[in-house]
């Protein structure tokens, strides 16, 4: 067992304390959940178990043989790399091996002819022999095609920003680390590849340690909790679940011992307050105590406050509210909406779910109204106002000092009460104490500046909330106080989400997108839609295999007849062609560049191929069996 200590570790942003006399060890089989709030330096404590100055000084220690890999918030790749190349960076024997072994595999499949080329090739194989490089690749490919990539030659300047992370997330899981460094890891994976990364994780045979939103996750995979609060690293163990319980019992305890000392706080300040004029040594040092009991209160008075709060006065909203009839939206040949009739009335909480690519924000878009339909109609009620939480900050100046960027967007606003906050009010309510409220917009962690948004979209009192991904880089206490808020929220919210725990907290239905225009309506809650599907898939499965036992049963005891020789004969060439048209379709998909309506034609000519090839090939076998 190998193990990472952090000894003492003190942390600083400018002269403000992250937090200090951090110490705790991490061994093989930890998987452990790194939780706070936005800005209590999660990010910064992933970063210090890499520090080598850390590593230097003592701070940090591992045996020196010890590997760690880390998957970083915003990964940076060099854009002319393939997937392939991006994903195997490193100079490790292995690496280079499968690297060299694809790209002289490229190049033999264009010239086959060339002897220099087809000597490269053979020695390229001899190498994967030698390093048994067939099950990297292979593992390569699996977690690539789980992770929802699959062409893995495209350059990486032609992925989405979701599918770069996906790749960077691959290229930290291919590793066999001894300790796995993953920041917010499920952000933009759908619910098959969060199902499959938790039990990854669960089987990983090293260490885990990291940072997420989704608490169903952090439940499924999480052994340890360590929590960042009040400038400390407080440990619990277990998973979430025993975290919060744990976590309760200790505010119970907290409040108990908070309200004694505040008893002891007012009986040393009527003694104070009596003017005893003899002061003798035992008078000093209650004198001294009640110095003490006073910074211990208000050091608790100020963590009393800092509890996030949205608490915003919400407009009327009429009957009517979003009403498509027909609607249709097409991009080139792909198909996001056909046909669609739908209502979305006030006072529903609606979810979407469905795969990535599937349509989802651009559905947002198209009730924002930036985005045109291409038939079809979109009606609006008219005391409908919107307030769109995108999943990406918009319109948000850097340079701008935070206080100045809420005050160009509104202040003065309601509360529920009818009390007028002002943009330093509503900013305290959402947790920027008033140093952060003039430090600027830049200096803020991805986190933070998330929580800001939130409020600049909240502080416009809309009465339908559209929300993309809301819960990707919040807190879990910022979310909690969030899904109250929607819970209460007498409005139309219309929320996409791949957070299980979130919309079964905050939707009533759902929506579930399945790609090329299908788009189904399920009456319930995410997680009854996932055990449903689950039940379902599992005996489509059994189906399939009994029908596939028949077939074989049926096909072994029979010989070919001659016309089925005839076409197995035809049918190998034929998977050469069509297996040679893909390899040429996806060369060409790689120079076709940042154009997206060729690049959506050439993709479904691509599905198209594919499809051709697994009918073909399934065909081949049935009659390759049979001659047997």
């Amino acid at each position: 067992m190998k193990t990472l200590s952090v000894n003492n570790l003190e942390q600083n942003v400018g002269a403000r304390t992250l937090y200090a006399n951090v110490s705790f060890k991490i061994n093989t089989p930890d998987r452990v959940g790194l939780v706070g709030l936005n800005g209590v330096g999660k990010t910064t404590l992933l970063n210090s178990l890499i520090d080598e100055q850390l590593l230097k000084q003592k701070i940090i220690e591992h045996p020196h043989d010890y590997q760690i890999s880390y998957l970083r918030q915003t990964p940076k790749f060099a854009e002319s790399l393939t997937v392939i190349e991006a994903i195997l960076q490193g100079e490790e024997p292995l690496y280079v091996a499968v690297r060299n072994y694809e790209q002289v595999l490229n190049q033999y499949s264009h010239q086959p002819d060339n002897q220099q080329i087809s000597k490269k090739f053979f020695q390229a194989q001899e190498e994967m022999d030698r390093l048994d490089g067939w099950e990297f690749q292979s593992t390569v490919e699996t977690i690539l095609t789980k992770l929802g990539i699959t062409q893995f030659n495209q350059t990486i300047g032609q992925l989405s920003g979701g599918q770069q992370r996906r790749v960077a997330l691959a290229q930290v899981l291919v590793s066999t680390a001894d300790l796995l460094i993953l920041d917010e890891p499920t952000n933009h994976l759908d619910e098959s590849a969060i199902t499959w990364l938790e039990t990854f994780l669960n089987n990983y045979q090293g260490a885990v340690i990291f940072v997420t939103h989704d608490r169903y996750f952090l439940n499924s995979v999480a052994n340890r909790i360590l929590e960042i609060s009040q400038q400390q690293v407080i440990e619990y163990s277990g998973n979430y679940e025993d975290y919060v319980t744990q976590k309760a019992q200790n505010e119970t305890t907290w409040a108990a011992t908070q309200q004694h000392q505040r008893n002891l706080y007012r009986h040393e300040l009527k003694w104070m307050r009596a003017g005893v004029q003899a002061r003798g040594t035992k008078q000093n040092a209650r004198v001294e105590r009640f110095k003490q009991l006073s910074q211990q209160l208000k050091g608790q008075n100020v963590n009393d406050g800092s509890q996030l709060t949205i608490d915003i006065k919400q407009q009327r909203l009429g009957k009517d509210v979003f009403n498509l009839q027909d609607a249709v939206l097409k991009f080139g040949n792909q198909v996001l909406l056909q046909d669609l009739n739908l209502r979305i009335n006030s006072g529903e909480h609606l979810g979407i779910i469905g795969a990535n690519g599937a349509g989802k924000t651009t559905f947002l878009n198209v009730l924002a109204q930036r985005q045109n339909l291409s038939a079809g109609q979109l009606e609006i009620g008219q005391t409908v106002k919107i307030g769109y939480y995108t999943q990406h900050v918009e319109a948000m100046d850097s340079d701008m000092r935070v206080i100045s960027y809420l005050e160009s967007i509104g202040q003065n606003v309601e509360d529920a009460s009818g009390y007028r906050l002002s943009a330093s009010q509503l900013l305290e309510r959402f947790l920027f104490s008033p140093q952060q409220q003039g430090s600027f917009i830049r200096d803020l962690s991805g986190g933070e500046k998330r929580r800001l948004y939130l409020l600049a979209v909240l502080i416009r009192c809309p009465n339908v909330l559209l929300l993309d991904e809301p819960t990707n880089n919040l807190d879990i206490e910022t979310m909690t106080i969030l899904e109250d808020y929607l819970m209460e929220f007498e409005g139309t919210v219309v929320a996409v989400s791949h957070d299980r725990y979130f919309l079964d907290k905050i939707t009533d239905d759902l929506l579930v997108f399945k790609g090329q225009g299908q788009i189904d309506r399920y009456w319930g809650s995410y997680s009854n839609y996932l055990k449903e599907q689950t039940t379902h898939n599992k005996h489509k499965s059994n189906t399939n295999k009994a029908n596939t036992n028949r077939r074989t049963h049926s096909t072994t005891s029979d010989k070919l007849t001659y016309s089925e020789k005839l076409e197995l004969e035809k049918l190998e060439p034929q998977i050469d062609k069509l297996e040679q048209q893909k390899k040429s379709l996806e060369e060409e998909m790689t120079k076709t560049g940042q154009d997206y309506q060729k690049l959506l034609k050439q993709q479904q000519q691509l599905d198209e191929l594919k499809q051709q090839i697994e009918t073909t090939v399934e065909r081949w076998t049935q009659l390759a069996e049979k001659e047997e």
